[in-house]
């Protein structure tokens, strides 16, 4: 009577493990799956978004809303090491829609093996110029209103004082932006005309910022190189410092960058502002 009243209990119990492996499976799945077709985390390692996107910025981006291009599957490379680094033998992008001129893209510039976070300037066959660093789409001056002053400080430490503006584009969208100063060398360029099928990327932070005007290290970028759309900002951390170290929060958590939108139109001055 004994022996027969606990095999049920035993069986009970390696149900129980079971239906817990199940679970865990399952929910690593639809992680993987949501990763893969929908949203996927990125981090922010430089200064060249900033005040948009700060260094220790961690946001999520919709990969369905532009379609799939031969990127779309990559979750990212760490130094030389590829987490994984599928590319899929396309030449154009499957479903979704073009970007929007303002949209902030993560794309894989053609000469590079890694991804890099722009706002999309120029569209197909648009007239890109910077003059006294004033940008300049299609021959007409975008216009900017001065916002005021603060200190900006790169991934190496090296802080500089800048001028804070809002850009509106022409189509009525806003974003901030910063400049060093109005005469820094990308502040004066040639003229580029956006090949078709291709985007010109910059960054907001001006002065400090590697994009499309560097056309032997970004250039334009082929529509299939794009990789996602920024949407949301779910946490941000000073100094790049690993989350998981909680016991740093108190001090450096930005608690004010959390749950929002990328670009929501504010600048976001330092504690250092001037």
């Amino acid at each position: 009577m004994t022996q027969s009243a606990q095999k049920p209990a035993k069986k009970s119990a390696a149900n129980e493990w079971w239906d817990t492996f199940v679970v865990i499976v399952e929910a690593l799945l639809i992680a993987i799956v949501l990763r893969f077709f929908l949203y996927q985390p990125f981090s922010i390692p430089t200064a060249s978004m900033q005040q948009t996107l700060m260094i220790g910025d961690y946001f999520v981006a919709n990969k369905f809303v532009w379609g799939y291009g031969k990127h779309s599957f990559s979750l990212g490379r760490y130094g030389d090491f590829a987490l994984l680094d599928f590319e899929l033998p396309i030449s154009n992008r499957i479903m979704g829609r073009d970007p929007n001129r303002g949209d902030i893209a993560v794309f894989r510039p053609v000469p590079q093996n890694m991804e890099y976070i722009k706002r999309v300037v120029g569209l197909p066959g648009d007239r890109i110029q910077m003059i006294e660093g004033r940008l300049y789409i299609n021959g007409t001056m975008v216009e900017r209103e001065e916002l005021g002053k603060t200190i900006d400080t790169d991934s190496n430490g090296d802080a500089r004082e800048v001028t804070v503006y809002r850009e509106t584009f022409p189509e009525g969208t806003t974003h901030i932006i910063q400049e060093i100063s109005d005469s820094a060398p990308l502040d004066n360029t040639p003229e580029y005309v956006v090949p078709a099928g291709h985007f010109f990327m910059m960054g907001d932070n001006r002065d400090r910022s590697a994009d499309s005007r560097v056309l032997s290290q970004v250039g334009y970028v082929p529509a299939v190189n794009l990789i996602a759309k920024a949407e949301a900002r779910f946490f941000s951390i000073k100094n790049n410092i690993p989350p998981w170290q909680i016991w740093q929060w108190p001090a450096n958590v930005r608690w004010d960058r959390m749950m929002q939108g990328v670009d929501s139109d504010k600048p976001f001055f330092t504690t250092e502002a001037l």
